[in-house]
């Protein structure tokens, strides 16, 4: 069920960069964790303001090319907590659920609105 227009998606990815870019500061994780961290945000704020949707402000990359990110970001997020705890250390449950957030919006947005709401 697709649940979640463009446009929300949108304001979720933006809420998104906020979390990634203040969870070091709000959860008292440094070094590695806290770069990866500020790297999503970067990441994810390029890929939203560069994304062809409504909230997108330059709209050079297709919707689809967002979706394909995401369905890998998240999984990758996931893992990385299992597979790599040493990078994630003292940050895994934020990891995690920030995986599981991701591959639930990606689950439920409807990406195919991004075109019919320009």
């Amino acid at each position: 069920m697709k649940i979640l227009n463009a446009s929300i998606h949108g304001i979720l990815d933006y809420a998104t960069v906020i979390v990634f870019a203040s969870a070091p500061s709000l959860l008292g994780f440094s070094g590695a964790p806290a770069m990866l961290a500020y790297l999503l945000a970067v990441v994810h704020l390029a890929m939203t303001v560069l994304t062809d949707m409504p909230l997108g402000l330059v709209k050079i990359i297709p919707m689809r090319l967002h979706a394909l990110v995401e369905m890998l970001v998240g999984p990758t997020l996931i893992a990385a907590a299992f597979l790599a705890p040493t990078l994630v250390l003292g940050a895994q449950v934020f990891f995690i659920a920030s995986g599981v957030a991701i591959c639930a919006v990606w689950l439920f947005s409807d990406y195919a609105s991004a075109t019919q709401s320009d």
